[in-house]
């Protein structure tokens, strides 16, 4: 399935969302990525207005057209058959590099001069709408001329394939999707202007009736247009409906599969000239087939079989007036059990109803009927004729400890219900840690409470959830230079992975050079050194490397990231280890995905990868002259500073004709890698208790912190802070609720024993002026 970020955005508010964020969102709640990528129309391409058109002397094919760009009128000479005067037109201006990497410039065509060019779809790199030119509208935004194409959303998008597994139909439209990210970012879908009905026209029931049998296995939503003249689809749904490889020849096809590729309801459209030869109203009669399937008919004659087929004579064509428009929603059981029965099936219909589409009928309706009220030449009928009876969906109950326990970790039992809420889940009835819920309709896979706590989860995040290492418990026999060979080939092969190339070079450097980096010099002279260029001990790693990158640059090479690791002198001759690394020019190689345009490392480019080699760091600002003012700093790991990281200052850059570029050095020896400790695990059950205090709002958690380890029971396992809450009750002061788990090695905890080292803590903390909230 394909979506868009502008079609996402008018389900969801996403203006502050990435595309990696976006992509990493939803491969973390199950829905998995296939492929992501700009879709962007070129710079100097803007909107356009045909004031004239005339026919080229010496061409059958080709037109001289006056077209106007906000502050000019440019001559144009366009072969396009479809391009007419008054059309809103893509002009790409002199200068345009297209798609392809064809550049525009002014020409002449059969002795005629053309100062740009008029674009199709397909020339813009978008899928294919129409033979020739693109005719723009306003479904894309108010058209201003000489406005660039690209500040309209769908001309400047992000496109996301993705790939569902069967059981989640829920996520086979737009909104299903939106729906899930808005759970995932604790985000509230945009209300939707409800459709509201005109008035002084004709009702539906002019025109038809139902009758219909009871306990049905499906829903339905009927309404009626009329269509006075030839009506035309609008540029954005149709960009949108070839983007996903939908768009047909039929109009009221494309309006009906476009919104349910928004909304997840299903549609069916009826002729009502074919149905009823004498313009007299009809009956539809719904009826339960054997199997369970609900079959529509009238006058005697089947008009299809709900969720599986509709009769392909009864369908709207250009010609047709009057149209009865159906939403349907038939349980995906149902039409599991039913297939079979049935030779002829619509493929795009049963598709999804297997899978399950979206229940609520009114949602897509009004969508539809929205689209339709902006359309001048359609009359929408008043009211609706609805099926509506749902059928009772049976609770689940579950335990928060029970699902906590399978999860693996203690997840509050707020969160929980607040994700359940969000994914439409009904909480039915709670109490003491016991809740029963009911799952949506439009989640008919959800049966029990694993499918639940798989729910939870994959909101959560898998990457989320903490893993609990296997730990053995053994002497140790490694000393500290086997120690420090495993440190230093752990950084060697992160570096590798992270793209970085091993950089080997003398001891010996080039004194002059190094001033450029103001370090303190050794006091070493060196009395007969190898050459002019190696005439000292080197006091960096930076200055090989950057002479390095530089001989990469000016070799052709655009991306340049090496390391080196050695020994460099302080001012004392004292010898130190170090490990340097430089990233000069692009973030990455040419390639589809950017363009052939990659864009230049930028400093937190470079802090990730650092991040990747050497783990967590903090930063503090620092003053190296031969860095940037505005980008570096000192890294400080457990509290102790290792060394330096930014950006080469840019006279320093210039010198050594090097493009944008990063360094990094630090001493190897103030990094101590932590030791992996085995301990057994316990077999027994974990108590949970939260504990919900006052603070004043400069209080440190540190304090706490300390004074509850100092305690040093050997049953509490562990302690962190749930929820930190301040209202205007409280003043100056934090709610701060803290989550204890309790867990024995040997034996089943008691309530008492944990009740004593609650009452421990509790007249600790009243020592250091903190109460119970």
């Amino acid at each position: 399935m394909i979506i868009t970020r502008s079609w996402l955005s008018d389900w969801l508010d996403i203006e502050n969302k990435n595309l990696s964020e976006l992509v990493n969102t939803l491969n973390s709640i199950g829905i998995e990525v296939a492929n992501a990528y700009r879709l962007r129309v070129s710079d100097k391409i803007v909107v356009g207005f045909v004031k004239e058109k005339v026919k080229h002397e010496n061409s059958d094919k080709l037109s001289i057209c006056q077209v106007d760009v906000g502050n000019e009128v440019l001559q144009i000479v366009c072969g396009a058959s479809n391009v007419a005067q008054g059309q809103f037109v893509a002009v790409a201006l002199i200068g345009a590099i297209m798609p392809n990497g064809m550049t525009i410039n002014k020409t002449k065509l059969r002795g005629v001069d053309s100062y740009g060019m008029l674009c199709s779809s397909v020339e813009l790199g978008f899928a294919k709408i129409n033979d020739g030119i693109l005719i723009l509208d306003e479904s894309i935004g108010k058209l201003e001329l000489g406005r660039a194409l690209n500040e309209y959303s769908v001309f400047n998008d992000d496109l996301i394939e993705v790939e569902l597994t069967p059981n989640r139909g829920d996520c086979l439209s737009v909104y299903g999707i939106a729906r899930d990210l808005a759970t995932a970012w604790d985000l509230n879908l945009k209300k939707l202007p409800v459709f509201k009905e005109e008035e002084n026209v004709l009702g539906i029931g002019r025109i038809l009736r139902l009758q219909a049998e009871k306990n049905l296995n499906s829903l339905f939503n009927y309404r009626a247009i009329e269509i006075k003249e030839n009506i035309k689809l609008g540029l954005l749904y149709g960009l949108r409906l070839a983007q996903i490889g939908a768009l047909k020849t039929n109009t009221i096809e494309n309006f009906l599969f476009y919104t349910t590729y928004s909304t997840g309801v299903l549609f069916n459209a009826y002729n009502f000239n074919e149905l009823s030869k004498e313009n007299e109203d009809l009956t539809f009669n719904l009826s339960k087939e054997a199997n369970g399937a609900t079959k529509v008919s009238c006058n005697n004659q089947i008009l299809g079989i709900s969720g599986i087929y509709q009769e392909k004579k009864l369908k709207c064509d250009v010609e047709t007036k009057i149209i009865i428009i159906e939403a349907n929603y038939t349980d995906p059981f149902t039409i599991a059990n039913a297939k079979n029965v049935y030779k002829e099936q619509d493929n795009d219909i049963f598709y999804r109803s297997f899978r399950g589409s979206e229940p609520k009928l009114n949602l897509g309706m009004d969508f539809l009927l929205k689209i339709f009220k902006t359309i001048p030449n359609i009359i929408i009928y008043s009211s609706s004729q609805q099926i509506s009876e749902e059928k009772e969906i049976p609770s689940i109950s579950l335990n928060i400890e029970t699902i906590n326990n399978i999860i693996g970790q203690v997840v509050d039992k707020d969160e929980i219900l607040k994700i359940l809420k969000k994914l439409g889940f009904e909480i039915i009835f709670f109490a003491e840690g016991l809740v029963n819920v009911k799952p949506p309709i439009h989640r008919p896979d959800i049966k029990n409470l694993a499918d639940i706590c798989e729910e939870v989860v994959r909101i959560i995040g898998i990457d989320n959830i903490k893993s609990k290492n296997l730990n053995f418990v053994e002497k140790n026999r490694l000393n500290l230079v086997y120690k420090d060979y495993k440190k230093l080939l752990d950084f060697r092969l992160k570096a590798v992975n992270n793209g970085y190339f091993e950089s080997l070079h003398f001891i010996l450097d080039n004194e002059e050079e190094l001033k450029d980096f103001n370090f303190k010099p050794i006091q070493l002279t060196l009395v007969n050194p190898i050459n002019q260029e190696l005439n000292t001990l080197r006091t960096t790693l930076l200055n090989h490397l950057i002479n390095a990158a530089s001989l990469n640059i000016k070799n052709s090479k655009k991306l340049v990231k090496l390391f080196e690791s050695g020994v460099v002198f302080d001012q004392n001759n004292q010898e130190l280890n170090h490990m340097a690394f430089i990233h000069s020019g692009y973030k990455e190689e040419s390639k589809i995905s950017n363009k052939a345009k990659p864009n230049l490392v930028n400093f937190y480019d470079f802090l990730l990868d650092i991040k990747n080699i050497i783990g967590e760091f903090k930063l503090i600002a620092s003053n190296y002259t031969f860095l940037s003012p505005y980008e570096q700093a000192d890294l400080y790991v457990d509290g102790i500073k290792i060394g330096f990281i930014g950006r080469l200052h840019l006279k320093l850059e210039n010198a050594r004709s090097l493009l944008k570029t990063y360094v990094c050095e630090f001493d190897l020896d103030t990094i101590n890698l932590k030791d992996k400790k085995a301990k057994i695990y316990s077999k027994f059950p974990s108590i949970h208790r939260d504990l919900s205090i006052l603070i004043p709002k400069n209080f440190s958690y540190d304090k706490i912190k300390t004074y509850i380890e100092n305690f040093h029971f050997d049953i509490l396992e562990n302690f962190r802070i749930v929820d930190l809450y301040t209202d205007e009750t409280l003043q100056d002061k934090y709610s701060l609720t803290i989550s204890f788990t309790f867990r024995d090695q040997e034996k089943t905890l008691e309530d008492s024993e944990v009740v004593s080292c609650m009452d421990k803590i509790l007249e600790g903390l009243k020592d250091l002026g903190l109460n119970l909230r």
